[in-house]
């Protein structure tokens, strides 16, 4: 059975010498979340991610959610794990006080849902959508709305899910058919079936506040026509405690190939009674709350399992004894060497550290990000970061599940046949994460959402912000003594990417086509060129701690040994990425259907 110990060190490196995440806070007002609260936080979340939720991964796997009339229950142990969750603070942290909650930076609460995320990432999903689920009431709901639900949804008494997709429409939500007829007493009145609603029946929690996508019955068509409504599962009473059954029901939940124990259910809408929330049309605006927060976790998703294989990886290929070293017996004084010493299992690890590693530096950016977005008193600070993310937010979900699913195939890979049964633990990290790249939009989605809407409809202005940040690293460090040769390539791959951005929107203008034709190559490409900039930030400061004397020089001269690999051996990819963009959308287009 795999094992997970949280990478406290690697966390910290990144929190805490990279981005310097208390300055943050004390720039922010964050005057709560002190040196001392901080460290508490990552070790006491560190020991309950594995002392009790590990060690459920692989049960809950292999016992799965039980469906019986309407009925969901979840594997042994899941629901105690979740009282002790709550009971411990654990849902409220980053949550606003005057609703329940610790009023802890946002940051913080995304280190912590890694290790709770990687030990086990079923588990996470229940409290996981809830936090999206009140950041939408918090944002966008009347008062009267958010005093009513978010006192129950930010401490983790009631869980939350967000119902999109139905059984004939996917990502085109402009084609929903569930209503929303409105009743005298305000309400509405709604009906239809959503389908793959993560959490969306349970017992690990007393209420389930369900966000749902309708159209009234004079909207407009497509996707000017939606609205959103609340739909508890049990309409709360006079005192705003759970009271009676709503007209939802769970039709039934999915078998599948991964993620067992969680339960992803087919919800029946019957003249349930739902709430409005936001404005009457604009019902998608109001879920791009809940969905960005959706896509950054998912994105989180890739890294959680990239490290969970990447430690039971180095594990193995350091006891495994296979062959000898090219270069000599290694061990001689064993009967072969342990596999860590052939050059491809290096190669293996690597690539699964490096991108680990690198996605950590992009997600935990990405989390100062929400942080100033959240609490900054500067409005042109807010806007920035709000910016950032939006361009960043794409990136985060697909480059980061991309990566991530290779680094658990690669983990299989280094277990050789061990990795492909289940005594190991590896292929249930495989079959986990394979649906990070098709959930919350798939990642082509991701792709023409980055290029298209992100990029070209805002004339490169998105771009050029983060670029700009690039370029005043790189200039900073012109001339380095030892990564000058870096520099110069991050310098030629920023001025790149621009030019890229150029070509794009100039043969779009003769074929639409050839957005979606370069889309998924200027995502990768960009991933990488993102991954360069964090790696040489973290080189940098490796290199100064070394220069300083560190007494944990190993530590860091394994940073300085990644992001060499890094250039060398990843980083190349990028110009893969350029040639097949350049190619256009001929070679994709050309083919009639029937030729296929």
């Amino acid at each position: 059975m795999p094992s997970y110990n949280a990478p406290l060190r690697d966390m910290r490196f990144v929190m805490d010498e990279v981005f310097d995440f208390a300055a943050g806070y004390q720039t922010h007002g964050l005057t709560d979340a002190t040196p001392d609260l901080v460290d508490a936080v990552l070790e006491e979340s560190a020991k309950f991610a594995s002392e009790v939720l590990a060690p459920l991964n692989r049960t809950g796997d292999e016992e799965g959610c039980h469906f019986d009339n309407g009925v969901v229950t979840t594997p042994k142990g899941f629901k105690e794990a979740y009282q002790q969750y709550v009971d411990n603070g654990w849902a409220a942290m980053s949550g606003p006080v005057e609703f329940g909650g610790q009023g802890l930076p946002a940051s913080l609460g995304l280190v912590v849902n890694e290790m709770t995320a990687a030990a086990n990432y079923a588990w996470n999903m229940y409290p996981g959508l809830t936090h999206g689920c009140a950041s939408a009431i918090r944002a966008h709901g009347s008062q009267e709305q958010k005093e009513l639900y978010l006192n129950k949804l930010v401490p983790g008494h009631w869980t939350g899910t967000m119902c999109l997709t139905e059984p004939h429409c996917g990502t085109d939500l402009g084609l929903i058919k569930t209503r929303a007829v409105p009743q005298a007493d305000g309400s509405y009145s709604v009906t239809g079936t959503k389908i793959f609603i993560s959490s969306g029946e349970h017992d690990m929690a007393e209420n389930i506040v369900h966000l749902v996508l309708a159209k009234l019955p004079d909207a407009p068509a497509g996707t000017k026509g939606i609205s959103l409504f609340i739909v508890p599962k049990f309409l709360p009473d006079a005192n705003g405690e759970k009271g009676e059954r709503n007209g939802v029901v769970c039709g039934s939940i999915e078998h599948k190939m991964g993620i067992k124990a969680s339960a992803t259910c087919v919800m029946n809408f019957d003249g349930a009674t739902g709430f409005l929330i936001g404005e009457v049309n604009k019902g998608l605006n109001c879920m791009f709350t809940m969905m960005n927060g959706a896509r950054l976790g998912t994105g989180m998703q890739g890294l959680c399992h990239g490290e969970v294989s990447y430690q039971n990886a180095v594990a193995y290929a350091k006891d495994r004894l296979q062959m000898r070293s090219l270069s000599g017996p290694a061990e001689p004084e064993k009967p072969a060497d342990p596999i860590i010493v052939h050059p491809d299992v290096r190669r293996m690890l690597l690539t699964m550290k490096a991108f680990n590693e690198g996605n950590r530096a992009l997600a935990y950016y990405t989390a100062q990000l929400l942080d100033s977005a959240h609490y900054s008193q500067d409005e042109a600070v807010r806007a920035n970061a709000e910016d950032q993310l939006a361009f960043l937010t794409p990136i985060c979900k697909a480059f980061m599940t991309e990566t991530g699913l290779e680094v658990t195939l690669l983990g299989m890979q280094v277990f050789g046949g061990h990795g492909y049964i289940r005594e190991w633990g590896q292929e249930q990290q495989v079959r986990d994460c394979r649906i990070a790249p098709i959930y919350e939009g798939t990642n082509g989605i991701q792709a023409l959402d980055l290029l298209g809407r992100k990029v070209l409809m805002s004339q490169g202005k998105l771009l050029r912000a983060f670029s700009k940040e690039v370029h005043l690293f790189c200039q900073a460090n012109e001339g380095h003594a030892q990564f000058g040769e870096y520099f110069n390539k991050l310098t030629a791959l920023n001025a790149q990417w621009g030019e890229l951005t150029q070509k794009v929107a100039v043969k779009s203008m003769q074929n639409k086509e050839e957005v979606g034709a370069a889309a998924m190559d200027f995502l990768m490409f960009s991933g990488y060129v993102i991954h360069a900039f964090f790696w040489l930030k973290m080189a940098v400061v490796a290199q100064q701690k070394l220069e300083a004397g560190s007494s944990d020089a190993a530590f860091y001269q394994g940073k300085l040994a990644t992001q060499e690999f890094y250039f060398k051996r990843l980083l190349p990819r990028a110009q893969a990425h350029v040639e097949a963009l350049e190619a256009g959308a001929d070679a994709l287009m050309r083919m009639t259907a029937d030729q296929f």
